[in-house]
């Protein structure tokens, strides 16, 4: 079974329903599973144990989230330095508010944490512009949600539906892309 690890740090939800549709579109694929996690609560054994590392951040001033940013520097910096994860899969995803319609700073924090998985010696998987969803909330570094108005205010209902499309095929990209790169794909 292929595992993909979801780490999320979100504030008012809008993270974490994107990582619930990226889990989503893991778990559509046969022979993958997802795990979902808290940046507070995920370590470092939780990313060992697994095929795929996606981060997933709430944007703050045009960056990932402080408990993102920590999960990486306590977490992961201790299996950068023993070259521990060497050659997994890597994935990024943000939510962002405020200016700007994919949300005020998201791709800024996407390449932040694309930086990290780099360094990591991760597998990156983009978002292809023709996946399901890319128009309302795709960019080539991978999906971002919107769960506010330019205004700050928050969107009803929270994150749209028509921005979740995105996640949940991002998920898919990057489970197939685990199974083949773990070698534990339906013809491996």
């Amino acid at each position: 079974m292929t595992q993909v690890l979801i780490v999320y740090a979100s504030d008012h939800g809008g993270t974490q329903k994107m990582a619930e549709n990226l889990a989503a579109g893991v778990e559509s694929v046969e022979g993958c599973s997802a795990k979902l996690m808290s940046a507070e609560e995920a370590t470092a054994e939780d990313i060992i144990a697994s095929d795929a590392l996606v981060l997933g951040s709430a944007v703050h001033m045009a960056s990932m989230h402080w408990q993102m940013k920590k999960f990486i520097d306590m977490q992961c910096s201790g299996l950068w330095m023993g070259d521990k994860i060497m050659g997994k899969v890597g994935a990024v995803f943000a939510c962002g508010a405020g200016y700007g319609n994919a949300g005020s700073g998201c791709e800024l924090a996407m390449l932040s944490m694309l930086g990290n998985l780099a360094e990591l010696g991760l597998v990156i998987v983009p978002l292809p512009k023709s996946s399901p969803g890319y128009a309302q909330g795709g960019l080539h570094w991978g999906p971002y949600g919107r769960a506010h108005n330019e205004d700050i205010s928050p969107i009803e209902g929270g994150l749209p539906d028509e921005r979740a499309e995105a996640a949940r095929q991002h998920g898919i990209n990057i489970a197939r892309v685990a199974q083949a790169v773990s070698g534990k794909g339906l013809l491996g």
